[in-house]
C-alpha cells in the first residue's frame, strides 16, 4: 500500500513538472480548427500538418539550417570549454594555481546576468567580423560553459590520489604526459558529464543567438520564434508547438540516454572508504 501511494505521488509530481511539455506536445498534433474547439490535452483528430509545415523549407524559414547551426555551435562551445577547463583544473587541483582567486572569480562570473556583456560583445564581434558566424557564437558559448566544466573537473581531479602523479613523475613522465595519459582517462566520467551539461546549456542559449546572429548562423532557439507568426496575423499555435518540440528533442534525448553517466559522475567521490 505504501509503495502504491509512493508511485502515485511520483506520477502526480512528474505530470505536474512536465505539464507544459505535455500541453505543447498535445497542441503540436492538433489542427488549427481543433485548437479553437478543444483546449484539453486529449487530441481528438491527431495530425502531422504542423510538423509538415515546420519541415517545409522556404526562403524565410529553414529548420534544417537552424538545427545544423545549433549542433555546430553547441559542439564547438562544449568541446572548446572542456579542452580549456581540463588543464586549468589540473593546475588548480594539483598546483593550487589560482585556487583562492581564479577559481572563485570564474565561477562567480557565471552568476552574473549575461545581458551585461551584450553591448561590449556585440561591438567586439562587429570589429572582428564574427557577427552571424558559427565560430563567433561557438566562442561565446565556450565562455558560458567554462565555469561549470572547470568546477566539475577540479572536483574530479581532487578525488584522485596524488600518488598517481608522484609515481608517474618518478617514471620520468612530464606534467603534460601525466595529464594526458593518467588524469584524463581517470576523469573520463567527469569529462563526459561536462560535455553533456555543456552541450545542453549551449543548445538552449537564446540571448547570444538572438544578439549575434541574423540569418546564416541562427540557432534553433532563435529560429523557432520565426515560425510563430501566421500569414494572416496572430500566432500559429500548432506550428509553434511543433517547432518547440523539434528543438527540445536533442537535449532531452541526450539527457535521457546519458542519465546514468551523469548521476554516476555526480555521486563519484561522495562516499569514501
Amino acid at each position: 500500500m505504501i509503495n502504491m501511494l509512493r508511485w502515485i505521488v511520483f506520477a502526480l509530481a512528474a505530470i505536474a513538472m512536465n505539464f507544459p511539455i505535455l500541453v505543447t506536445l498535445s497542441t503540436s498534433f492538433k489542427s488549427a480548427r481543433e485548437l479553437t474547439t478543444n483546449p484539453g490535452l486529449w487530441v481528438q483528430a491527431p495530425t502531422l500538418e504542423n510538423y509538415a509545415a515546420v519541415f517545409t523549407v522556404s526562403d524565410r524559414l529553414n529548420i534544417f539550417l537552424y538545427l545544423v547551426n545549433s549542433f555546430a555551435v553547441a559542439a564547438l562551445g562544449t568541446l572548446l570549454a572542456v579542452a580549456l577547463a581540463l588543464p586549468a583544473a589540473y593546475a588548480i587541483a594539483r598546483g593550487k594555481v589560482g585556487e583562492r582567486t581564479l577559481l572563485p572569480l570564474i565561477v562567480n562570473l557565471r552568476a552574473v546576468p549575461l545581458v551585461i556583456f551584450a553591448i561590449p560583445l556585440y561591438m567586439m564581434f562587429q570589429w572582428l567580423s564574427l557577427l552571424d558566424t558559427r565560430l563567433g557564437l561557438g566562442l561565446i558559448l565556450a565562455i558560458v560553459n567554462l565555469p561549470l566544466a572547470l568546477v566539475i573537473l577540479v572536483n574530479a581531479i581532487r578525488d584522485l590520489p596524488s600518488e598517481l602523479d608522484e609515481a608517474a613523475l618518478m617514471d620520468g613522465a612530464t606534467r603534460t604526459q601525466i595529464l594526458a595519459r593518467v588524469i584524463a582517462p581517470l576523469c573520463r566520467p567527469a569529462i563526459v558529464t561536462g560535455v553533456i551539461f555543456g552541450f545542453i546549456t549551449a543548445w538552449n542559449e537564446f540571448l547570444f543567438g538572438l544578439m549575434l546572429t541574423t540569418s546564416k548562423a541562427v540557432p534553433i532557439t532563435v529560429g523557432a520564434s520565426f515560425f510563430f507568426a501566421a500569414s494572416g496575423g496572430g500566432v500559429q499555435w500548432g506550428v509553434a508547438s511543433a517547432v518547440m518540440i523539434v528543438g527540445a528533442l536533442p537535449p532531452m534525448l541526450l539527457g535521457l540516454l546519458m542519465y546514468r553517466q551523469i548521476s554516476g559522475s555526480m555521486t563519484a567521490g561522495a562516499v569514501k572508504g
